[in-house]
């Protein structure tokens, strides 16, 4: 019986939304689908009903799925009391690891009640600008940091805004790690890829993201307007989903270029529409370390990215470039055209040396986890 349960892997339980293809879901679908997981299994709590585009992988691969309500101030009285009744019922789980910035507050404090050992915290973004929620994001991320044993961080930005620099100490880099094998230039997938949208020749512009503020769409529309008068036969391919894709639907066509514009949805394919792109473009308003970046990166593609996105996202040489938003889309437009002449090659070296590779990097979180458990980390 003792010698069973000693070969059961220590479950993770992961806090998100909901199990959409987003960044940082991608990036911990990347690390479950790596690590050993006779020796570690993730389960996942979220707070839709809705099932996420992961959930079938996530129960092909042994995680179990559990939904609480969402975590809305009408419903935080409810939350707390079914939040503590699913810890009572769970005491397997030994770590929480958050991925829910601060509204990760309140399992974090309830945990700690409960006598979960070890808490982590993983800071996936770095908000800009100020608004009526950042009053409430700033009250919730100091009242959690006490119940806090772990802080994770995708970026150094990230970690800034989530935990203050302060506690600079005791942040821990967890890279956005990739399968970067899957993403490598292959001319031949390039021209299946290619047919199979219907394209021959075209400049293929690439973005991928969802459909919200942050992500800039508006901008990048007006950059692709500007474009098209440069050079007319180009595509641009969009590839995420959310609410804000309709609006993105009704500019291109006040803009005159929908019969240019692709809008692909929510795919698992990426890593193959990457190898149709010609140039991957991402003029985003903040970013924690977006994992499209390291994506478009491995894929070998030209990138032009805004001055707010983290420059350590940058892990290769001569394949990105720099924009400031405050330059015009005709700016934008000239440096994509200049940019386009960059040879697709083989870019896994450069990413593995990095840290980015997931091969290595799962093996790494694997043994925090087990350590951790132990009280070693």
């Amino acid at each position: 019986m003792s010698e069973n349960v000693a070969q059961q892997p220590i479950r993770v339980l992961n806090l998100f939304t909901i199990m959409d293809r987003g960044g940082a879901e991608t990036m911990v679908m990347n690390y479950y689908r790596h690590i050993d997981r006779t020796k570690v299994q993730f389960d996942f709590l979220v707070h839709r009903e809705q099932r996420g585009a992961y959930d079938d992988e996530i129960e092909t691969l042994g995680g179990r799925i559990y939904r609480l309500c969402p975590i809305y101030p009408q419903n935080f009285a409810r939350y707390k009391r079914d939040l503590r009744g699913f810890l009572q019922a769970h005491p397997e789980y030994k770590i929480i690891h958050s991925h829910m910035s601060e509204l990760g507050y309140f399992a974090f404090r309830e945990a700690e009640q409960q006598g979960v050992p070890v808490r982590i915290c993983h800071a996936h973004n770095a908000p800009h600008g100020f608004d009526a929620k950042m009053i409430v994001r700033t009250y919730f991320k100091k009242r959690m940091m006490p119940h806090l044993t772990h802080l994770f961080m995708c970026g150094e930005e990230s970690g800034k805004w989530l935990y203050g620099e302060k506690n600079k100490s005791r942040f821990i880099m967890l890279n956005n790690a990739i399968d970067a094998a899957s993403y490598t230039y292959d001319l031949s997938k390039r021209e299946e890829l290619r047919r199979q949208l219907g394209l021959a020749d075209e400049l293929v512009i690439g973005h991928v993201g969802r459909f919200n503020p942050q992500k800039n769409h508006p901008f990048l529309m007006d950059i692709f307007a500007a474009l098209l008068k440069k050079e007319s036969n180009a595509v641009l391919l969009l590839v995420g989903g959310g609410e804000g894709m309709s609006k993105m639907q009704e500019k291109v066509q006040a803009l005159g270029i929908a019969e240019h514009v692709r809008f692909l949805g929510v795919r698992s394919d990426v890593a193959d529409l990457m190898q149709a792109m010609d140039m991957f473009v991402l003029p985003s308003l903040y970013e924690g370390l977006p994992v499209t970046m390291v994506e478009a990166q491995a894929a070998g593609l030209p990138c032009i990215i805004s001055d707010k996105v983290p420059p350590e996202c940058i892990l290769t040489e001569g394949l990105v470039d720099v924009m400031t938003l405050s330059a015009s889309p005709e700016t934008w437009a000239e440096k994509i055209l200049a940019k386009r002449a960059i040879p697709r090659t083989d870019r896994r070296a450069e990413i593995a040396a990095h840290g980015f590779d997931i091969t290595t990097e799962a093996v790494k979180l694997q043994e925090f986890y087990l350590r951790a458990v132990q009280g070693d980390a």
